[in-house]
């Protein structure tokens, strides 16, 4: 029958609390039961933490960097979606270095004729010439380093002769010039740089 006086209730807590103490036996098994019931415990938090998720994230490492475009025609970090780059008070900044073009000018005549200068001396060679006497030709017209460049040519290897006519100027720069000087073997390119000792041949190529 079910107990219904607040006595008969006290009466069976004081037998169920003093069962441990009425013996070392009792006391033996009921230490067993609290330390399993403990570790049972303890096994199932962690089971149901991992099934309800993890707690979101609101520290500053759990912020998203990638700005998002809004709708058509706004521009990130206006209006649109806010980011976590509001909250950290923005991203530094992407600096966009522009292509920086030398301007056009008109081209030097001094220039020319040093092109022109340097053309019939890499074109005058006569067999048995020692390359030394060919360089020291160029020398007055060239740069130190291409000096070094045209070192490793065999002046009897030149395909051209002679200057055949006049040079063009295919692209000019206050410091620089891109002549081109027709001779009997290929068209030539010649760079041509303004240098402290005034214009000199930078190097060149074959048109043709």
């Amino acid at each position: 029958m079910p107990i219904r006086t607040h006595r008969g209730r006290a009466a069976v807590y004081r037998r169920l609390w003093g069962w441990p103490l009425r013996s070392p036996k009792h006391l033996i098994m009921a230490l067993v039961l609290l330390v399993a019931l403990v570790s049972a415990i303890g096994l199932l938090l962690p089971e149901i933490s991992s099934r309800g998720g993890a707690a979101p994230r609101t520290d500053r490492d759990s912020v998203d960097y990638t700005v998002e475009t809004g709708s058509e025609g706004s521009a990130p970090g206006g209006s649109g979606e806010s980011t976590g780059r509001d909250e950290l008070g923005g991203a530094p900044p992407t600096i966009s270095v522009p292509t920086v073009t030398a301007k056009s000018a008109a081209p030097d005549p001094a220039g020319i004729d040093v092109v022109r200068s340097w053309v019939k001396n890499w074109a005058r060679h006569s067999t048995g010439e020692q390359r030394q006497q060919w360089l020291e030709r160029l020398r007055p017209y060239t740069t130190p380093e291409f000096i070094g460049v045209l070192e490793t040519v065999e002046p009897a290897n030149v395909p051209a002769t002679e200057l055949t006519g006049e040079l063009r100027t295919q692209q000019s720069t206050k410091n620089s010039m891109r002549v081109l000087a027709p001779t009997d073997g290929p068209t030539l390119r010649v760079h041509v740089v303004r240098a402290e000792q005034g214009w000199r041949v930078a190097g060149y190529d074959r048109v043709d």
